[in-house]
């Protein structure tokens, strides 16, 4: 007894462990050779501790920033950081969530198998918030063990097929043709750009048609972009907060001095997340891709955002300012609605901002950005604070997710519970 204990808690209780597993099998599966397996393995088990450790620099520098959003303003800021939440959630249930992310990649193959649909959802990291989402409102809502793993891995799995499916239209227009499908879990935020700049933009006018200045060029690096950013939202809370405040917190450093190391700290994190991300999706991707391609013919990969960037560079950069502006316009409108207030995510305005800036180029050009923009910075600021007052019960104050599908999901499947329970 003491030996399964050993093997189901210890061992598959821990969920790098796990993945690393699963990433093995499908190497093996793929009849690749003693090394490729050896070095897969490891690679994936190095990419999710790499992964936690970004998510754990971010919550550092996130709680202070949330601290003293609330003292400065004396208002409760609340960030969305779905990493976060993520390497959190591991301590409680990190075998449920990798159960339930396994089981809905299977559940996404028989999908495709069995159905017209035939997208196979190969964006790791998205798959993994999915999972974390249906864990944590699943066991919130009371249910556990393999009730909680069925329930959340069938509903992870018809996302991974509904959303590329709902997406490809747009997706064609912007690419071209079906080679790709988008596989990101902020695809119902990309519509609601979509929609508004359809009602609102000029489609003969697209982003692409001009040149941004040299001086903005720097926008086009995702950390510089996120420091210029960052720093100003970190600092402008501190001075309103005063020294006394952050002190406790700075020790013997310069109260803005310190407050301006914890934004870059912040970009750090991500730079640390994402490369555990893509340390990650390296090995476990192909193994997974490998295994679906050969088993689903005619299989369209459902791949991550970036894939798309190429597409319309420049709709990528106003998508991510617009949003912002949304963001922020959100940040100070919700609290007057009764909501908690919602601190702009940078990481999301830019991936999820910039996606949706390409969308909105597509069906309405220039101004369809721009406007489809800031509606869209709005409809991700309401999403997370909606969704806060179940999260609370799990212990997450100053945190909630912020992909728009994975906050619907949680709003849907917890009201559901809530309901039955």
């Amino acid at each position: 007894m003491s030996f399964l204990h050993f093997i189901v808690n210890d061992v598959l209780g821990q969920a790098s462990i796990l993945i690393s597993l699963i990433a093995m099998i499908g190497l093996i599966a793929l009849k690749k050779s003693a090394g490729q397996v050896i070095t897969g393995t490891l690679k994936t088990l190095l990419g999710f501790l790499v992964l936690l450790s970004g998510a754990s620099i971010i919550v550092n520098a996130l709680t202070f920033l949330g601290e003293i959003f609330q003292k400065g303003f004396h208002m409760r800021g609340i960030v969305t950081d779905v990493g976060s939440i993520a390497g959190i959630a591991q301590q409680t249930l990190g075998r449920e969530t990798a159960l339930i992310m396994v089981l809905a990649f299977i559940v996404n193959i028989l999908i495709a198998r069995l159905t017209r649909f035939k997208y196979i959802f190969l964006t790791g990291q998205a798959s993994l918030w999915m999972a974390t989402v249906c864990s944590v409102i699943g066991y919130m809502g009371g249910l556990r063990g393999t009730e909680l793993i069925l329930t959340g891995g069938i509903i992870a799995g018809v996302m991974a097929v509904g959303m590329p499916v709902l997406a490809q239209p747009i997706v064609r227009k912007i690419t071209g043709s079906d080679d790709i499908a988008l596989g990101h879990f902020c695809t119902i935020g990309y519509l609601v750009q979509a929609g508004v700049a359809k009602v609102t933009g000029d489609v003969s006018k697209s982003t692409e048609d001009f040149e941004l200045p040299q001086s903005f060029s720097f926008l086009q690096d995702t950390y510089l972009s996120m420091m210029v950013v960052m720093i100003p939202i970190y600092l402008i809370p501190a001075i309103a907060a005063g020294p006394e405040v952050v002190a406790p917190y700075a020790n013997s450093v310069n109260y803005l001095v310190y407050s301006f190391l914890q934004s870059i700290q912040f970009v750090v994190g991500v730079y640390v997340l994402l490369s555990g991300v893509r340390l990650l999706l390296a090995e476990i991707v192909p193994a997974f891709r490998g295994i679906a391609l050969r088993i689903v013919p005619n299989a369209i990969p459902a791949l991550d955002c970036p894939v798309l960037f190429p597409y319309a560079p420049n709709a990528v950069i106003i998508g991510f300012i617009s949003t912002t502006i949304g963001s922020v316009i959100g940040m100070f409108l919700f609290p007057s609605l009764g909501l908690a207030m919602i601190l702009p995510g940078m990481l999301t305005n830019f991936f999820a901002g910039g996606t949706a800036g390409i969308f909105g180029n597509a069906v309405g050009g220039r101004r369809g950005a721009i406007i489809g923009g800031i509606f869209h910075g709005l409809f991700i600021t309401l999403l997370p604070a909606l969704l806060l007052p179940l999260l609370g019960k799990f212990g997450f104050s100053n945190v909630t997710f912020s992909d728009s599908d994975v906050i619907s999901v949680g709003l849907v499947f917890g009201h559901i519970l809530n309901f039955f329970h």
